[in-house]
């Protein structure tokens, strides 16, 4: 945009090529040889999905991603920790000893806030711009006082120290209070909850064939996120810190003991078909909110008429892509019983995801917690575009709708989660290569 920001370079330096290159040189190849085959539940193979995202989604996802319209997302510092709001939440996920000893987390898990005078200025242009539009709902981080708008490429998501019990609880909060788990089933579905005897690992997931499809989809869904998010924290993990510098790269401690078949008892391998499985419905849902972009009344506003046209024109080849690929999940095939009962579990999966974010909220790292509501809300706008097929088809060509609409923090949340998914498996793509040359 004319009056907006400039872009930021991005680029890994030798030393981290070369510390990856060694440490894959440890990858069990038991891992590669795992996580290849037919996903349950659909009638997709991974090494579909890898050569489709390597060729064709990734370079042009990477590229989308530092276009001005979509390099900016809006956050709020969350009440519950900055104001010591009452929140349930936020007392299980950080305790103040455990805050107040997490200095690294605190220093490299801090925003970088920095933004031009000229990209403040474009801000309120791009809010007035927003505010002209006829939106169908408004969403809390963009109305918040306390919203400010942050630059994504400036804040990458990494390792940042925020590990261990309050880490834990905040997933083992939205596993156990979102996923449909059966009453006979005692042991946390965290996957990284603790050892409970015999019934851990691969064996633990018999419950799971027993549920409905929309359940089975509800829980992988979590899973699958939950291991992009891993993936992206052991990729690039804080090596070291020369002179003041830190160094960012993969650790291989941390990949195994989230991955490895042996040290997960042979549950890595399935969070890692999570991950394809997630990517895949994300897929599902840009092929079908094609209709909604291609209109000639929709454009990415940012002030600048011709970088906002280029953007356009990126964004519907994209889709163009996505709708190319042979091997859909079939969303039909989900809430398709009685209607009343259909409607009660759609709005049970809303309410759900209402509550993920609620406790992402709740994150005690800055960052962390950035990049985790981004992706649960891109993650959310996903599935509101896979259960408003009939409201997009109606949609008139030159006015809005009160059928549908996409807010632009949902726009931009959509296309930079599945831009994490993207990355994620191209990061095995990589991991892949790397231990083939180093052997």
């Amino acid at each position: 945009m004319s009056r907006g920001p400039r872009r930021a370079g991005a680029g890994q330096g030798a030393a981290a090529a070369v510390q990856l290159l060694v440490t894959l040189s440890f990858l069990p190849s038991v891992v590669e040889a795992q996580v290849t085959g037919v996903l349950d539940d659909c009638l997709c193979d991974i090494d579909s999905i890898d050569n489709f995202n390597t060729f064709k989604i990734f370079p042009k996802i990477k590229k989308l991603q530092e276009r001005d319209y979509f390099r900016y997302y809006k956050s709020k510092i969350p009440v519950g920790i900055k104001a010591g709001s009452s929140n349930k939440y936020s007392k299980v996920a950080n305790s103040t000893k455990e805050l107040e000893d997490c200095e690294q987390a605190n220093k490299l898990g801090a925003i970088n806030s920095t933004l031009s005078n000229q990209s403040k200025e474009a801000f309120i242009d791009w809010a007035r711009y927003d505010d002209s539009q006829d939106h169908f709902c408004e969403l809390d981080d963009e109305r918040s006082p306390a919203a400010q708008y942050v630059d994504l490429l400036l804040n990458p998501e990494r390792y940042t120290g925020y590990k261990g019990p309050s880490a834990w609880r905040v997933w083992n909060s939205i596993y156990e209070e979102n996923c449909f788990k059966p009453r006979s089933v005692y042991r946390p579905l965290n996957p990284l909850a603790p050892s409970r005897g015999e019934d851990d690992g691969e064996s633990f997931y018999t419950w799971l064939e027993g549920l409905c499809l929309e359940k089975r989809v509800f829980y992988k869904l979590i899973s699958g996120l939950h291991a992009s998010i891993n993936l992206h924290l052991c990729a690039n993990y804080l090596l070291e810190e020369t002179w003041g510098k830190p160094s960012w790269g993969p650790n291989m401690k941390e990949f195994k003991r989230r991955f490895d078949p042996v040290e997960t008892k042979g549950e890595g391998p399935r969070r890692l078909k999570n991950l394809y499985f997630l990517y895949l419905i994300e897929l599902r849902a840009l092929s079908k909110v094609a209709p909604y972009f291609e209109r000639s009344i929709v454009d990415l506003y940012t002030g600048n008429v011709e970088e906002d046209a280029d953007t356009k024109t990126l964004l519907l080849n994209i889709f163009q892509d996505t709708r190319s690929f042979p091997m859909h999940f079939d969303e039909k095939s989900m809430f398709a019983g009685d209607k009343k009962g259909a409607k009660s579990l759609k709005e049970e999966f809303r309410l759900h995801f209402k509550n993920i974010s609620r406790i992402m909220d709740c994150v005690g790292c800055d960052k962390c917690r950035l990049w985790g509501k981004l992706q649960t809300q891109g993650l959310g706008t996903a599935l509101k575009i896979l259960f408003s097929e009939k409201e997009i088809q109606k949609l008139p060509e030159n006015s809005p709708s009160k059928g549908f609409q996409l807010t632009r923090q949902e726009i931009v949340a959509l296309l930079n989660a599945f831009g994490r998914l993207s990355t994620s498996i191209r990061e095995l793509q990589n991991f892949k290569v790397l231990l083939q040359h180093s052997r």
